[in-house]
């Protein structure tokens, strides 16, 4: 064999090798990372969701956050929960949240601040998550919900936001009863 043809086959092999071992850490981060988003339809009624006794009645607004470990459409709305903690907090919002029964997992540490609700009466009837209940000040439900439609949540596609507003200038909401697209993990949980 010449060493032109040599330097070229290898050169070749090279490059098969190479290209191989790119397509492996291509379909691995893909399989590992990356999500198909499909659109689910939701329908939510907050007809079941009480406060526990210990915080229902009146207070401050209190904004409850379902959420399940294991469902990638929390990443979407994480960051706006986030801001959303940042901006109500020093106006008396109360933040918490409910994670599935039965599923493990925490919080990211940004919203560490979030007071765990072990039970909350009638949550395992809810449709999906990541969700939202948003009580008044009077402890009346006054949102049950997405926190958007579509794979993302910020400000700009929001439903929480202009509840929220609403309830700190003291104007009555009532939207516990809604229908909406959007990356959603079903919740039902066996009750045993």
């Amino acid at each position: 064999m010449r060493p032109a043809y040599r330097t070229t086959l290898l050169a070749s092999l090279l490059a098969l090798v190479c290209g191989g071992v790119l397509w492996a850490a291509y379909d691995w981060f893909q399989g590992r990372y990356l999500r198909a988003f499909s659109e689910h339809t939701a329908v939510f009624s907050g007809d079941p969701l009480r406060l526990p006794d210990d915080l229902a009645g009146p207070g401050a607004i209190r904004l409850v956050h379902f959420w399940d470990p294991a469902c990638p459409c929390n990443v979407g709305n994480q960051q706006h929960l986030t801001e959303l903690v940042e901006q109500y907090v020093p106006q008396g919002v109360e933040f918490y949240a409910v994670q599935k029964p039965g599923s493990h997992g925490q919080l990211p540490s940004t919203l560490s601040s979030l007071k765990s609700i072990t039970v909350l009466p009638g949550s395992e009837q809810i449709p999906a998550s990541p969700a939202v209940a948003i009580w008044d000040r009077a402890g009346k439900l006054a949102y049950f919900g997405p926190y958007s439609e579509g794979l993302t949540c910020n400000s700009s596609n929001s439903f929480i936001e202009p509840i929220l507003q609403a309830l700190n200038e003291g104007r009555a909401v009532n939207a516990t009863h809604t229908l909406a697209v959007g990356c959603y993990c079903p919740w039902p949980v066996e009750v045993k």
